[in-house]
Order: C-alpha cells, then structure tokens, then sequence
C-alpha cells in the first residue's frame, strides 16, 4: 500500500447542494421493491442457476411479497430467452406481479427482449447505457452527445416495439449506467431527452433507476445526486426515481436508505444482497431496517431461516453467520456481559408485560422472523453467570439465586476451558447435575422420609439416608423442615451446615408441575455450600436439597 494514497487516487467530488433536505427526514413508508436476484444476482454466481432453480427463487420472491421482478436478460442467450418465454406463458406469475427484463440499447437486442415477453398482460422493459467520463472516454470513446444519442435512440425502439404489441400494458424504465460516477447534470440531460420521447405521464410513469453502479463515495454523495436529480428532473410527478446501489464500499445498504430520504421511490437489489463483485443491496437489511423502526416494509421475512436455505440452495453461496439479521449467529451472545443485559431484558419484559420491544442487544425479536429464543445465548469460556443461568432457565425452568449463579458459573468456567470448545445445553445440565442434584457419586442418598410434628409447634424429621452400601436411619428436631433435617445430618452423620438463604418455585404448569428448591448453607469453617433439590413435591425438593448442600461438604 502506498504511504500517499492520494499520488493514485482523487477523492470523489462533492454536490453543491447548499439546501439539502434530506439530512432532516426519516423513512416513514415502504418503497415500491424489486428484486433484481434473477438478472444481476444471477449473472454474479459461478454456476448461474438453471431453469428449476430459478423458478424455486422466483416463486420465493413472490411469497416475500415483492411485486416487481427482474427474471433476466433475454437477448443474452436462449436460456434467458426460453425460461422468460415459459414463464409468462405458464400462468405461474400471480395477477399483482410485474415481470421486468433488461436490455441494453440497441435495435437487435431490444426487439429481442419484446419478443420473449409476447403475451404478458403487463410488463416493464429496463433499458441502459453507460453515460460517466470514464465509460465515454475509456470503454466507448464517445462524447456526450453521441452517449445522449444511445439513450435517444433506444427510447424510439422501446416505443416503437411497444406499439406493436399493443395486448401488453408496457412500462419503461431507463438506467444512466454508471449514475454514481457521472456528472449528475448529464445524467438529468440524458433522462430528460428519454423522456421526450417517450411522453411518460402521472398515470403512466417512466422509472429511472440511478444506479451506484461503482459505490465511489460515501453514502452521503449518492443521497445529494439523488436530491439533485429529483430537483431538476422535469415533470417530477411523471417519474419513478429508482436506487440500484451496490456494496463496494460496503455501504451499499445506508446508500439506500439515504436515498429514500433524499426522494426516492423505489428500492433495486437482492435478498441477502447478492450481486456482481462485493454484491447489491440487501433487500432484506433495508425492509428490517424499516421494520425496527415501527415501518411495515410490507414484506413478509417471517421465515427468514426458511428464505436462507432457499437462497443458498438456489446461488450455491452460504450466508455469512454474522450477516444482518439473518446470520446464524447475530442473535446469540456468548459474552457474560451481553448475556446479563438481555436475560435481565427478558425478564423486565415478562414483568411489564410491556408492547413494545426493548431488549439490550436484540434490536429485533427473533420470533418475528421465526428464530426461538434457545440459541440467543451461548455458552463458550467468555461467557457469565447471566447466560449460564438464561440456558438453564429456557431449557429446564430453573430460576437460580443469583449467588448460586456465580457458584455454578466457576464450574461452567472450568468445563469450557477445559474443552476448549462451546457448551450446549445438554452440556451444562449434566454438568449441573454432577454438581449439585443427587447421584451415583453422592455420599448421602435420601431412601425416604417422614415428617411430624411435635406437641410444641417443632417439626420431627426421620429418615433413612444411605450412605455407602448402608442406609441408617436418622432423626432430628427443628422450628421447621429444613431445621429438623439439618439435626439429622449434624447428629447422624457429623456433618454441621447452617442455613443462609432458601429459595422455592415451580416448574412448569399444570399437572406436570414440580418443585426447585435451592438452599445456600454455610459450614462452622465458613465456607459457602450450595445444594440443590427437585421433586413433584415442594417438601421433598426441600430434603433433597439440603442432602445436596452437605454431600458438597468438602467438595
């Protein structure tokens, strides 16, 4: 890299645009959409999709509720030609979806392109011609009137073959290619000139899509050249104006979005932002954008995971597991911090029952794009308290005290440490299992029990413990449960634990309901012990989890 970048690269000039607006407004309403996955998104894969493909992606367009879908480049080659021809022919593009096609300007492939959409009942034809200094001097060795003439001339052909087929009702749209980089007064001379010939009304409107076709400034450039076209585009009311950004300055997203707010009416890409080099602009990202800010972006993306499998089936191209929204991994936190916040989120949200959404670190709920709630918090060795407690809260109903949280937390910390690896749930249960409910490896073992109460109010604990390959029968006297069983084990077993906290609730609803009892103890040496009890009867979890907390005695 060259210490002095700038003895090789200029930077992008600025719009004199002294009275800009958009910097002020925000987006309040969907754009119309269309779905350029089947033309530029398929022209950037590999392996370009074959015909079942292509109908799988185009039928899942359809069910995001895009209405406007660009199926391809029929003067490219008889596969483009064939599977457009069939399409229209099929029936299988529903009554409120346009079908649009792209062509460059010349006589030969414009006929072409009207003839693969013989008898659609509707149609838009996307005519394009590159009009920036680099692209006349370098690629076409024109000046700007021979470029004007391209677009002029195309303009005719477009409309002349329109006439000729007068059963469909046609729509135009023209492209300066290569908007982005142009001078943005030509690109408004060259619009202007189409549009005289093709007479577009309110009623019938031309779209102009003013492509980033090279993102080469910041999103804040191409907002300015959109405000600036629509200024001094004549008859405004007769225009569609169209985004086509790409991501190669990997804002191709804000660019966008700032083009709306710049007067905008329309929004080009892919979903998941497929496209030629570093890709176009994320429908997806745009329309959830929108969604988060209480703006219905009148797509559906409720099956967002299903949407991803279909893609990526379709392109042979994985979605990134931290892409927007719809990676794998962009609503699971494994930090202890991040997962602190967003189990404290959850729980302030059960209390106040409260509409709207606020959730630290989530800036959507994942069930509105049908993602559950397991995989939000994952555990690895960067991982607290917080999300070791949220797993085992999901997965098993355990609400844990908070300082048996951080008991727990140490040993979840060993394990992960130990393993190097991430922690599943089932993982952290049988690790919370070993450590604090009654197993094989306990010392003492509740065979049963029973409980009564003496002529002065205190409750007479006996019971049969096992300990070893023995059971002996214990007893003992206290104001309550926990007291009387904690004298049984002190003069049964020598073992002395003083009670610190106690905590009770249950598990699930109905008639499958059970009962976690969680008891924090203290031995005469100070040390904190913690046990853990689980039965379908409160008093019973009560036991076990005291015989918990003194088989951790020592331990």
């Amino acid at each position: 890299m060259l210490r002095d970048p700038s003895t090789k690269y200029r930077p992008f000039p600025t719009i004199d645009l002294p009275d800009r607006q958009w910097p002020s407004r925000a987006i309040s309403k969907a754009p119309r959409w269309l779905s350029t996955d089947m033309r530029d998104g398929n022209q950037a894969l590999i392996d370009p999709m074959d015909a079942e493909k292509k109908t799988r992606f185009f039928d899942l367009i359809v069910r995001t509720g895009i209405k406007e879908i660009e199926v391809g480049f029929p003067a490219s080659g008889a596969t483009d030609f064939d599977y457009i021809q069939n399409l229209v022919r099929s029936g299988r593009v529903p009554d409120d979806v346009t079908v649009q096609v792209l062509t460059q300007s010349r006589r030969d492939l414009i006929e072409t392109t009207f003839a693969s959409l013989r008898g659609a009942p509707k149609a838009i034809v996307h005519l394009y011609n590159a009009v920036s200094p680099a692209w006349r001097k370098i690629v076409f060795g024109m000046s700007k009137d021979e470029i004007r003439q391209i677009a002029i001339d195309g303009a005719k052909i477009l409309r002349d073959c329109a006439a000729a087929q007068p059963g469909t009702d046609w729509r135009f749209e023209y492209s300066p290619e290569t908007f982005s980089t142009a001078e943005v007064d030509f690109s408004v001379e060259v619009c202007a000139a189409v549009m005289d010939v093709l007479r577009p009304t309110p009623d019938k409107p031309i779209i102009f899509n003013l492509p980033a076709t090279v993102e080469c400034a910041t999103p804040n450039v191409y907002a300015d050249q959109i405000e600036y076209f629509g200024r001094h585009i004549p008859n405004r009311d007769a225009v569609v104006i169209s985004l086509h950004t790409h991501n190669d300055r990997g804002t191709g997203v804000a660019a966008a979005e700032l083009g709306l707010m710049a007067g905008a009416d329309r929004v080009e890409g892919c979903l998941l932002g497929n496209g030629e080099r570093t890709g176009n602009c994320d429908l997806v990202t745009v329309a959830l954008n929108m969604y988060t800010q209480g703006v219905d972006p009148q797509l559906d993306f409720s099956d967002l995971d299903g949407l991803i499998k279909t893609v990526e089936y379709c392109t042979n191209l994985p979605v990134h597991p931290r892409h927007a929204y719809a990676g794998e991994l962009v609503y699971t936190s494994f930090s202890g911090s991040h997962q602190d916040a967003i189990k404290k989120g959850f729980a302030a949200r059960e209390r106040q029952n409260d509409d709207f959404w606020e959730i630290p670190y989530l800036p959507i709920d994942p069930a509105d794009l049908g993602r559950s709630y397991e995989a939000v918090i994952r555990v690895n060795s960067q991982s607290g308290k917080g999300g070791v407690a949220w797993i085992l809260e999901q997965d098993k109903g355990l609400r844990l005290p908070k300082r048996l949280q951080a008991d727990f937390s140490r040993h979840v910390q060993g394990l992960a440490d130990q393993t190097s690896r991430e922690l599943d749930a089932d993982d952290i249960w049988r690790l919370f299992e070993r450590t604090y409910l009654s197993g094989d490896w306990d010392r003492l073992k509740l065979q049963a029990y029973d409980e009564t109460r003496a002529p002065n109010g205190d409750r007479i604990f006996a019971g049969s413990i096992a300990e070893g390959g023995s059971v002996k029968s214990v007893s003992g006297r206290g104001n309550g449960l926990i007291s009387s069983v904690l004298a049984g084990i002190r003069d049964g077993f020598g073992i002395e634990l003083e009670v610190v906290d106690y905590v009770e609730h249950a598990i699930g609803h109905g008639t499958d309901v059970q009962a976690a009892a969680y008891v924090e103890c203290r031995t005469v040496e100070g040390v904190t012990v913690w046990g853990v009890g689980i039965d379908e009867d409160v008093a019973t979890a009560s036991v076990r989890a005291v015989l918990s907390a003194a088989n951790r005695v020592g331990s």
